[in-house]
Formats: structure tokens, C-alpha cells, sequence
């Protein structure tokens, strides 16, 4: 079972090593890094735990860094998934609820940076509503292009049809 929970300091040294699993060296955060975003004051960090019913605690699964801006915008800094915990829907559920918390905040949008070409996080915030914005030229490393993604959040996407449940008329 996955639960979300604040992030606490004793999770630090576990985030910042799911975060060197998660990207590429020069891409994944320093510690200092790490540490800093965490602390922006208007910073949230929310952690995933997969936790089995007789504990309570687990193990990290994986964990967003999101702060609301004063104008209205949400940023996500990073989404990170343990690669075991992948394809279990805890991305989905860390976005979903960064994006509440940011709605909660009074943001009316959210925006994020990707690489152009980590085609699964594309597919991932695709699936979840995002649009590209805009290209950051030499954004990681000095050599791979981003991709500025938003969202709004203060509309209502619309209702989805199942279509196999769909009559034709």
C-alpha cells in the first residue's frame, strides 16, 4: 500500500539517494542543491511510502518538490520514483497531490522543466494534462534542450467517456 506524508529531515539522505537513482550525474541534485529547494520558503516536499499493514513507516518509494509562487504559479522541482516503484501509480499519486496542495495555495497553474528527451516523463505528464510551453536550449548539462510544461488547475478538465461503455446512437 503506498501512503503520502510530509517530508521530515530524517528522510533527507534517503531523498537525495533516490534522487542520484532517478537522473544522471549532472542532472540529479547535489546535496546542497537538494537542501536548498527543499528550504525555499514556500516550499513543500511530500515523501511516498510503500508501507505493509502492520508497520507504520516503510520504505521511500519515491517523492515532489513543489513551491507556490505569489503570483499564482506552482512549480514542480523534481518528482522523483524509486525505479522499483515505478509503473505502481506513485507518480501519479505524488502529482495529484502537489497539484492539490498547489490549488489549495491560490496557484491557478502549474509549470515544470523536462529534457526533451526523457520520453517517459513526456508520456507521464502528457497523460496527466501538461502541455509543452516553450524549449530551454542547453538546459541540462550545457547540452540537452528543456521542455517547459504546464497545466492550469483552476479548470475543470472535462468529463472522460468510457468508451466501452459508450452507446453509439
Amino acid at each position: 500500500m503506498i501512503t503520502l506524508r510530509e517530508y521530515c529531515s530524517q528522510d533527507f539522505d534517503e531523498l537525495w539517494r533516490i534522487d542520484q537513482e532517478c537522473f544522471q550525474q549532472g542532472i540529479a541534485y547535489s546535496r546542497r542543491e537538494l537542501a536548498w529547494y527543499m528550504k525555499r520558503s514556500r516550499a513543500f516536499t511530500l515523501v511516498a511510502e510503500e508501507v505493509a499493514e502492520e508497520k507504520s513507516r516503510g520504505n521511500i518509494a519515491g517523492f515532489v518538490v513543489s513551491e507556490s509562487d505569489p503570483s499564482g504559479v506552482g512549480h514542480i522541482l523534481t518528482i522523483d520514483v524509486r525505479p522499483s516503484a515505478q509503473r505502481k501509480h506513485v507518480g501519479s499519486l505524488l502529482l495529484e497531490s502537489a497539484e492539490s496542495s498547489l490549488l489549495q495555495k491560490n496557484c491557478k497553474a502549474i509549470l515544470l522543466e523536462t529534457a526533451v528527451d526523457n520520453t517517459a516523463a513526456l508520456s507521464f505528464y502528457k497523460h496527466h494534462g501538461y502541455a509543452v510551453i516553450e524549449t530551454i536550449p542547453r538546459y541540462y548539462l550545457d547540452s540537452v534542450d528543456a521542455l517547459v510544461m504546464g497545466k492550469r488547475l483552476d479548470v475543470q478538465a472535462p468529463a472522460k467517456v468510457n468508451k466501452s461503455r459508450a452507446k453509439k446512437t
